[in-house]
C-alpha cells in the first residue's frame, strides 16, 4: 500500500484525505491511499526518514511545521528556499526533498476562473498581510514582484520584522530597487488596500474573531478580504467584510491548486481542479 500523509497540530480540519483519495480513486491510481496525522515536533524526524525509506511516498505539512521541518531534510528547492517554508515532501534518489506549492495554490487561486472572485490582478496593488506564520511567507513571494506596497502585522512584530527580511531577500533577486515591505504594529492599520488577507490560524474554532476594526472598508466593494482557512467555509473575518460589503474570497482555490501540484509531483498525474472537485469539498 503506498501511503500519502498531511502532518499538522491541529490537523481534524484538514480535508486533504478528501480531495486526493478523490483523486486517486478517479485516476485509478489504487493500492494508494492518503491520511491524516496529527504529530508533534518530536515526531518529525521519524516522518521525515520514513519517506527517505519509502514507508511514506509523500507528505503535506501545515500549521505549524512548515518552517520546523526544514533542518530534517537534505534538499529544499524552488519557492520553499525564498520562503523557508514547505509544505510538500518527495523522496528523490532516497533523499527527502521539500518543495512549496503554497504560493503557486494562492497565485492561481487569484486567476482561477471557478472563484467567485475571478482575475484578480496583483499588478500595483497595495497589499494587507495579518499574520506571520507557516504559510506567511508563500503568500508574500506571490506579491513581492508585482505589488506597489505590503504591510505585514503580528502581534509578535519581530516574527513579521523576520519574514520581511524574506521577502525582502526576494525583491532582492527579482532586480527591484527599492523595498516595498512595511511592518506594522498589531492593531494598527495601514492606508486602503485592494486586498487583505488573513494568514493566522484564527478563524478554526468558530467563535475566534481578529481583533483588528476595519469600518474604514465600509461599502468598499473594490478590497478584496482573503482567508487562507477553508474549513470552515466563512470564518467571522470573512463573514464581517461581506457584511460591510466589501468582497471575499476564503482559501478554498488555494487548497485545491496547491494539492493539485502536490499530487501531480508525486504521481506524475495532472488531477483537474474542476466543478466536481469544488461541489465535492463544498459539500463536506
Amino acid at each position: 500500500m503506498r501511503k500519502y500523509l498531511v502532518i499538522g497540530n491541529p490537523i481534524e480540519h484538514s480535508l486533504s484525505p478528501l480531495i486526493h483519495n478523490y483523486w486517486m480513486k478517479k485516476h485509478s491510481i489504487t493500492n494508494s491511499v492518503y491520511e491524516k496525522k496529527k504529530v508533534e515536533k518530536k515526531d518529525l524526524r521519524d516522518i521525515v526518514n520514513q519517506v527517505r525509506s519509502g514507508e511514506i511516498r509523500g507528505v503535506n505539512i501545515t500549521v505549524p511545521f512548515k518552517k520546523e521541518i526544514i533542518p530534517l531534510l537534505d534538499e529544499v528547492k524552488g519557492d520553499a528556499q525564498q520562503t523557508q517554508s514547505v509544505n510538500t515532501l518527495c523522496r528523490v534518489n532516497n533523499e527527502v526533498y521539500g518543495y512549496n506549492t503554497d504560493t503557486e495554490g494562492f497565485k492561481k487561486s487569484l486567476n482561477d476562473s471557478l472563484s467567485s472572485n475571478n482575475l484578480i490582478d496583483r499588478i500595483n496593488k497595495n497589499i494587507f498581510i495579518i499574520g506571520a506564520g507557516g504559510v506567511t511567507p508563500s503568500i508574500l513571494k506571490a506579491f513581492v514582484g508585482t505589488a506597489n506596497k505590503i504591510y505585514i502585522t503580528n502581534r509578535t512584530k519581530e516574527k513579521a520584522s523576520e519574514i520581511k527580511k524574506l521577502g525582502d531577500m526576494s525583491i532582492a533577486l527579482l532586480g527591484r530597487k527599492r523595498s516595498i515591505i512595511e511592518v506594522v504594529d498589531w492593531g494598527e492599520k495601514p492606508e486602503i488596500c485592494d486586498v487583505v488577507i488573513n494568514t493566522t490560524s484564527v478563524g478554526l474554532k468558530k467563535n475566534e474573531n481578529l481583533d483588528m476594526d476595519f469600518k474604514d472598508y465600509e461599502n468598499n466593494k473594490n478590497t478584496l478580504f482573503y482567508d487562507v482557512i477553508y474549513n470552515p467555509k466563512e470564518t467571522n473575518f470573512l463573514k464581517k467584510a461581506r457584511f460591510r460589503g466589501n468582497k471575499v474570497m476564503n482559501g478554498k482555490m488555494m487548497f485545491l491548486w496547491q494539492a493539485q501540484i502536490a499530487f501531480q509531483m508525486w504521481t506524475g498525474v495532472s488531477a483537474e481542479v474542476d466543478e466536481d472537485v469544488i461541489k465535492l469539498l463544498d459539500n463536506d
